[in-house]
């Protein structure tokens, strides 16, 4: 397992989505490091962390996360997961019950795949079995609000390398994962612990009206809906977003 650490005070820890790595996290812990230390963790099979197997669950990646923040002490800490990485920090969380302090969803929720959801991902599967670098050269300006494809082009293309990087095996393990979770709603109906959701309006991958029904059944919960953008907030709407988070993780640790 790869992380990074940076920044100073109460920790934050931040996970990837899939296909991607930490690196997309780097303006946003620029942005909290004088507050804040800050975890970044490359998820197994992605970026510089190594493979667990032919199927990556979601128990054993938060697994994995977990083993590496008690590696390191870290103690009393708010968990951010974008996309897969929600997944994951929902059910880390789930365990964590003393020491996380608050959980963010950021294009995420906590919902397993309906049977639709599933044959996607089998289909998925044998796509990229055939032609993995063109799966990812389609998949990645997908996640994008069409508005701001062509004026974050070059961050479209970088991300487009960066993922190049996931060998197939990696890809389809997540996926297997992905495919076959159990969820975290029963979690997210009971805890009294703070849960923030991050929605796009123009999510084509995790539709906000699905999500705001996840929204309303929390006993602890915020959320945060962004007109003009896709699946990638971080890119798309940093402005608006990051401090708006950062008020969460400051309210959940103090």
């Amino acid at each position: 397992m790869y992380y990074r650490k940076t920044g100073k005070g109460p920790w934050v820890v931040l996970l990837h989505g899939f296909m991607e790595s930490m690196e997309i996290w780097n303006d946003f812990a620029e942005f909290l490091a004088e507050e804040f230390s800050v975890i970044m963790i490359d998820l197994p099979g992605h970026g510089r962390s190594g493979l667990l197997g032919e199927v990556h669950t979601i128990h054993d990646m938060a697994d994995a996360v977990s083993a590496v923040l008690y590696y390191e002490g870290i103690n009393d800490f708010v968990v951010c997961g974008h996309s897969m990485g929600g997944y994951i920090a929902a059910e880390m969380v789930s365990w964590e019950k003393t020491r996380a302090k608050g959980l963010c969803l950021f294009h995420s929720h906590v919902a397993p795949d309906d049977e639709q959801g599933k044959d996607n991902r089998t289909r998925t599967i044998n796509v990229v079995k055939m032609n993995h670098r063109g799966f990812i050269r389609q998949f990645i300006p997908d996640l994008f609000a069409e508005i701001n494809r062509e004026r974050l082009a070059s961050e479209i293309e970088k991300l487009v390398n960066r993922a190049a990087s996931t060998s197939s095996k990696a890809i389809i393990a997540s996926l297997e994962g992905m495919k076959d979770r159990s969820g975290s709603l029963d979690f997210l109906i009971n805890t009294e612990l703070p849960v923030f959701f991050v929605m796009g309006r123009n999510d084509s991958r995790m539709p906000y009206n699905k999500v705001m029904a996840q929204v309303m059944l929390g006993r602890n919960v915020q959320a945060m809906l962004i007109d003009n953008v896709g699946h990638m907030g971080y890119l798309e709407a940093p402005q608006k977003i990051f401090p708006v988070l950062r008020d969460f993780f400051r309210r959940c640790l103090s």
